[in-house]
């Protein structure tokens, strides 16, 4: 079993010394995805909802929450992002919109939760600038697609589908 390293000896919570680590290139991309009605959709793509261009509002908001990681996860060391994009992937048959944003830097530390905030947070701001249209959109499968870089190296998801 893994050793616990957000743990001190006596279980304290801490957050983790990265002082001695080298920093080396390291990038993680996370995916998520919001379903919808068709017609929410639609009033997306077609740029008509009343609140102003959602998918752009939404890649701010990915963008804002991926450097503002460190002040809502607890134990997250706060980083110097030299990257970070969030993209969308809308399929018009299963009324989805596909979530993807990945985060870089050089550093001590990883980055997979910068680019999880990101989608999160996207995801987010779609509801909130839909949700007079559509109260039943779901935001669902965030995770982490994919890193590099650091101790641990590569790591691809293979057990979710993606788009």
């Amino acid at each position: 079993m893994t050793e616990f390293t957000h743990l001190d000896g006596e279980g304290r919570v801490r957050m983790v010394d990265v002082s001695d680590k080298d920093s080396t290139r390291r990038k993680a991309v996370a995916v998520g995805r919001i379903s919808m009605s068709k017609d929410t959709l639609a009033l997306i793509l077609d740029q008509n909802i009343k609140k102003g261009n959602v998918l752009e509002a939404a890649r701010i908001a990915g963008v804002m929450a991926a450097k503002k990681t460190s002040d809502i996860i607890p134990m997250c060391h706060p980083l110097n992002l030299t990257h970070v994009s969030v993209d969308f992937f809308p399929d018009t048959r299963e009324n989805t919109i596909v979530i993807e944003a990945s985060a870089a830097l050089t550093g001590k530390t990883g980055v997979e939760m910068e680019a999880l905030t990101a989608v999160a947070a996207a995801g987010l701001t779609i509801y909130d600038m839909c949700k007079s249209y559509d109260k039943e959109m779901i935001i669902s499968d965030i995770h982490l697609k994919s890193k590099s870089g650091g101790k641990s190296g590569t790591f691809m998801a293979k057990r979710y589908g993606e788009r």
